[in-house]
């Protein structure tokens, strides 16, 4: 599924864009499905264990930033962890043992779409070697406009950083700190279809969508099977073993990387938005006249 080529980029920058996995037919069911999930968020007054709400969300005009663990609550969703061509592309990098994580749904929808601090994926879940990567379905065609997910190339050959305020995990760099050229970040547009896979140690993020189109992202988690989370896995190892994907299960392979564990944990629980609320500094703002719209 990947030419040299493309794993070469993946390895160098941290982060790939795989064009045309998904046919046209399949972008049309999930976002078909998506709508009514966010038709279905009417009436709602706070976050659920479906729903992430922007803090614009009235019960009148739902408006939803995320649905959680996505994968639970719909087969098509589901259907996409397994996924031929995503699969594919996973064991093209990592080998044939490929274990799932989990799922997000996240929605910038046009206008007031949230953005995402800059951050890295392993800062939440470190495991004994760093083969994870997380893959983007994009249900929409992502563009500078809308708000696409951001990457700093290479940063994820570098340490890990800081997701810390006043002692406490936040889920977030502090942009003060400097940590990386954050004017290097490169965006990672791509066609309805399209995947994006970058490299849990990369540092992302996303500024809002103040566009006139929606920008839907479903990113799922995925492992080599050899990578074993370090905070361990309380359902216990029948379960560990059930997020198979491809593959058979792997005894741990422990690698000399860097480590943070994510503790105390955020002070607000619930999603990545909950938690980086905890930020003393910001680097994206949305601009006042977004949560109007």
């Amino acid at each position: 599924m990947l030419t040299k080529a493309q794993i070469a980029e993946y390895d160098d920058v941290g982060a790939i864009v795989v064009p045309d996995v998904l046919t046209p037919a399949e972008v049309q069911e999930l976002r078909a499905v998506t709508d009514g999930f966010v038709e279905r968020a009417r009436g709602l007054t706070t976050h659920t264990d479906i729903y992430d709400l922007e803090d614009s969300h009235s019960p009148e005009t739902p408006r939803v930033r995320r649905i959680k663990a996505a994968h639970l609550h719909h087969p098509a969703y589901a259907a996409l962890t397994r996924h031929p061509s995503i699969l594919g592309v996973l064991q093209a990098l990592w080998g044939p043992h490929i274990r799932f994580d989990t799922a997000k749904l996240n929605l910038k929808c046009a206008g007031f779409g949230a953005p995402v601090e800059w951050h890295q994926d392993w800062a939440f879940y470190p495991h004994s070697n760093d083969d994870l990567a997380a893959v983007g379905v994009m249900f929409d065609d992502m563009e500078m406009e809308n708000g696409p997910l951001m990457i700093v190339p290479g940063s994820h050959r570098g340490p890990v950083y800081d997701h810390h305020a006043d002692g406490v995990f936040c889920g977030a760099m502090d942009p003060a700190n400097r940590d990386v050229d954050y004017a290097s970040a490169i965006p990672l547009t791509g066609k309805a279809g399209s995947i994006t896979v970058h490299h849990v140690r990369a540092v992302h993020g996303s500024a809002p969508n103040l566009s006139e189109r929606d920008r839907r992202l479903l990113l799922f988690q995925f492992r080599a099977a050899d990578a074993w989370p370090l905070l361990g896995f309380p359902a216990g190892i029948e379960a560990f073993d059930a997020l198979m994907v491809a593959g058979d299960p792997q005894p741990p392979r422990l690698e000399q990387v860097p480590v943070r564990l994510p503790l105390p944990p955020a002070r607000l629980q619930g999603s990545l938005y909950e938690n980086q609320k905890g930020m003393k500094n910001r680097f994206f703002v949305t601009a006042p006249a977004a949560e109007a719209v």
